[in-house]
């Protein structure tokens, strides 16, 4: 499954420079609120909730504000905002697929946003079903720190897991493991059953086949639809099936 995380990997990257730091607070913020919404609103009976609070604490969000995004999911905080969840779809340049998971109060305002932002930045909404068949959901648990593959191997079967993806070395050292969704509690209890740092555990869109970008322009115009797209407030995620490969990465990025 090589390659498959690579935006996954951009961001994270970028996360480190990223000052939109509000923003970031607000995703989190809404994860929680769903997954209060959706199961139990305590995290000891919820592991989307639980997992979503463990990222919120990483991240530094203050404990007050994690328990009333807990309070809004389950419907005891005043004058909160009721959100759906809506999944939208559509191209970016050159045919890039893209899958986008929203949270709003206006589904209009939400459509508009996206339809600007893909028309801007040379792609296009698409209608759904477009380009949702090209993706599968699956649970993933990153690890860091060093790692033994053999080892890592045993007990990612052990926890049934389907594949990992070796991240890099040094402080960026680590994995991904990719598991079944419902399977991914069980995976990440494996994993630090066995005293691996499971630094993050999530839901995500894993595209079946790639596009190879290899030309500079269209390189950086897929990554500012991408960074287009994400700054949107209702924009929960994004994730898309391009491919760039890393020397012309840096230099789009540069």
């Amino acid at each position: 499954m090589a390659g498959h995380s690579k935006w996954a990997n951009i961001k994270r990257q970028k996360a480190v420079v990223d000052s939109k730091r509000s923003k970031i607070f607000t995703k989190i913020a809404r994860d929680i609120i769903v997954a209060a919404r959706t199961g139990l609103p305590d995290p000891d009976g919820n592991f989307q909730l639980r997992a979503a609070i463990d990222k919120a604490k990483a991240a530094g969000i203050p404990n007050e504000n994690i328990e009333r995004a807990i309070a809004k999911g389950a419907g005891t905080y005043e004058g909160s905002d009721r959100l759906e969840s809506i999944r939208y779809e559509g191209y970016g340049p050159g045919g890039v697929a893209i899958l986008i998971e929203a949270l709003t109060d206006k589904r209009t305002r939400t459509a508009a946003d996206l339809r600007l932002a893909f028309s801007k930045n040379g792609g296009n909404l698409g209608e759904t079903g477009c380009v949702s068949w090209m993706f599968e959901q699956k649970g993933v648990a990153l690890i860091s720190g060093t790692i033994d593959e053999d080892e890592l191997l045993e007990v990612s079967l052990e926890g049934g897991a389907e594949s990992y993806e070796l991240l890099g070395d040094g402080e960026e050292a680590g994995a991904e493991v990719f598991t079944a969704v419902s399977n991914l509690e069980v995976l990440s209890n494996q994993l630090k059953a066995h005293n691996y740092d499971v630094k993050l555990v999530e839901l995500r869109w894993i595209p079946g086949n790639s596009l190879a970008v290899s030309e500079l322009e269209q390189a950086k115009q897929v990554l500012k639809l991408m960074d287009a797209l994400e700054d949107l407030d209702d924009v929960q995620t994004v994730t898309a099936n391009f491919e760039i490969p890393e020397e012309l990465l840096d230099e789009a990025m540069a």
